[in-house]
């Protein structure tokens, strides 16, 4: 049988390995990706809202002049600016907003404080859980104002009973988000923890909270915002001092502008109290990466 010797000599040379002083091939590296400038949408972030409230002056402007509504019905933009401003330089709505920061922090502080706690209890005992939920979803049904009389006859007049409201406000959805939070935990990491010998104050303490803390702040900026509306709540019943009470002067006046104006004043309060606990929420997390 004819064997061909050529065609066997270059299957043996195809088959050697190659020759350890032969240069590998040059591996290119993919060209450098251009870093995204964060300029325009922090631009954007600045013109989008800007932009939308120029859209709603125009067409509450439009409005107010085209159908001729009375001023005590809708007053105009111009009019609201106008109250807003002579407020400012009187000292009316500073001081009456500093009330209303005060018992907002102080009830945010008190229901947060209890809120945080509970749950982690609740998302770590099925016994705290079936006990709890009911009731916290209970307190959802109770409106803020059928609660504030109630507290007036318990706590009297002032901030005590307008921070306690703000407190009940605040405690369900600072309560809910901790627990989702600590539920969401990989539990891989949290057996791996075990195994290396934590103990449950040092699992709480360097592993679950810093986990669910981006939850658990999240919860807290919302909360946050939520304790305006209860301490404005409060104010209309048992409040001599606030942006609420100023609300019901207003009202009682008749005086339809500085109306608009104490909202809008309320509107900017939430607007910086919500900018400050993002802040922070950053930092936090901003710490929490180092």
């Amino acid at each position: 049988m004819s064997v061909d010797v050529g065609s066997r000599a270059a299957e043996t040379a195809d088959s050697r390995p190659l020759a350890l002083d032969s240069a590998p091939p040059a591996v290119t590296s993919p060209p450098p990706v251009a870093r995204r400038s964060r300029t325009p949408s922090r631009v954007g972030a600045w013109i989008a809202p800007l932009a939308l409230g120029v859209v709603v002056l125009g067409i509450w402007e439009a409005l107010v002049h085209g159908a001729g509504l009375p001023e005590l019905i809708l007053p105009a933009p111009g009019a609201v600016l106008v109250a807003f401003w002579r407020g400012m330089l009187d000292g009316l709505l500073p001081s009456n907003a500093l009330a209303t920061l005060v018992e907002s922090l102080t009830g945010f502080a008190l229901g947060a404080v209890v809120a945080v706690p509970l749950g982690y209890a609740v998302a770590r005992s099925r016994w705290l859980a079936w006990a709890f939920q009911p009731y916290l979803a209970a307190s959802q049904a109770m409106p803020a104002v059928a609660l504030a009389p109630l507290l007036v006859l318990w706590l009297g007049f002032g901030l005590p009973p307008t921070a306690t409201l703000c407190a009940l406000i605040v405690f369900f959805p600072a309560t809910i988000t901790t627990t989702l939070g600590i539920r969401a935990l990989d539990r891989d990491v949290l057996d791996a923890a075990r195994v290396d010998g934590a103990n449950a104050w040092a699992l709480a303490r360097y592993v679950e909270l810093p986990l669910a803390l981006p939850a658990i702040l999240a919860g807290l900026r919302a909360s946050i915002t939520l304790s305006i509306t209860g301490a404005v709540v409060g104010e209309f019943v048992a409040g001599d001092q606030g942006l609420g009470s100023l609300l019901n002067i207003a009202r009682n006046q008749f005086d339809s502008a500085l109306v608009f104006a104490t909202l809008l004043a309320l509107g900017l309060l939430a607007a910086a109290l919500y900018g400050l606990a993002r802040l922070v929420e950053r930092r936090l997390s901003y710490l929490e990466d180092q």
